[in-house]
């Protein structure tokens, strides 16, 4: 018996609104972008990414996210096993902590780098007397995107490390496994879709972060300035082709990012459906 009990019509509207939805809000935004990105055409479009600006932006994202990423997949990794794993003073804190930057307006976090760092700041002096600048530089930048960006990972992994349960690694521990060893062959196996999915989260937010970035850069044109500001510089300039043209780079961005999800999705289902029937078949067999 199907446990469906809705009415056809009513399935059949919901679906009807979601793909509604869909349409207005992501498909529509997207054939905006490109259609206006392109235009006048791919030779005005080519010319617009190879503006010296615009790959000095292209250039500081992708070097921001290098840098940030792998600190936070570090962080996450760290964090996520001694939440998930175990028990200890102030772990309810450390969650808090890690939920922060979710819950805390990107402005007001590059408001707080500006109090720590900047001239005035808490270290301004002391930075300034040892000849280190850090807002309206590269390391605000990458501080910022760090502070925002760092709850993706540690998000994605604690609940995968805390369904797996502590059963395996003790096993190869007591077979003679070091911690190293554990991690490697027994846990990251366990979580490597969690973790490949909150990179590329991880890395898709930082790419297109904006907010806590555009009041630390200083929106130095050729040094400071990220894709996502360089986009706001040209559109306030009336120049819209060349605005649309480096946006069409972070929507393709978040096309594969969305593409790069479900793939990983896909896979994580079909590893577990996998495990379930090998399951399945050894207790028939006993």
């Amino acid at each position: 018996m199907s446990t469906r009990t809705e009415p056809a019509w009513i399935r059949r509207a919901l679906i009807g609104i979601a793909l509604s939805f869909l349409a207005l809000f992501i498909l529509l935004p997207l054939t905006v972008v490109f259609m206006n990105a392109l235009n006048k055409g791919i030779a005005i479009y080519l010319k617009s990414l190879s503006d010296p600006a615009a790959l000095a932006a292209i250039r500081l994202t992708l070097l921001t996210a290098l840098i940030a990423v792998p600190f936070n997949l570090i962080f996450g990794v760290a964090a996520s096993w001694a939440i998930a794993k175990f028990d200890f003073r102030l772990k309810n804190l450390l969650i808090t902590l890690i939920d922060l930057p979710l819950s805390v307006s990107p402005v007001i976090s590059g408001l707080i780098f500006v109090l720590l760092f900047g001239a005035q700041g808490a270290l301004g002096p002391w930075l300034r007397a040892h000849g280190i600048k850090v807002i309206f530089a590269l390391p605000a930048i990458i501080l910022t995107t760090i502070f925002v960006t760092f709850p993706m990972v540690a998000r994605e992994l604690i609940p995968v490390m805390k369904a797996f349960g502590n059963e395996e690694e003790e096993a190869a521990m007591t077979l003679g496994a070091n911690g190293f060893q554990t991690f490697w062959r027994v846990t990251l196996p366990n979580i490597k879709w969690g973790l490949l999915y909150g990179v590329i989260l991880c890395n898709a937010r930082a790419m297109g972060e904006f907010g806590a970035v555009s009041v630390v850069s200083g929106h130095i044109r050729g040094q400071t300035n990220t894709l996502p500001l360089h986009i706001e510089i040209l559109y306030n300039e009336y120049n819209f082709t060349a605005a649309f043209a480096a946006a069409s780079l972070l929507a393709m961005l978040a096309l594969v990012t969305l593409i790069l999800k479900s793939i990983i999705e896909f896979k994580y289902r079909a590893e577990l459906a996998a495990a379930g029937k090998f399951v399945i078949k050894m207790e028939n067999h006993v």
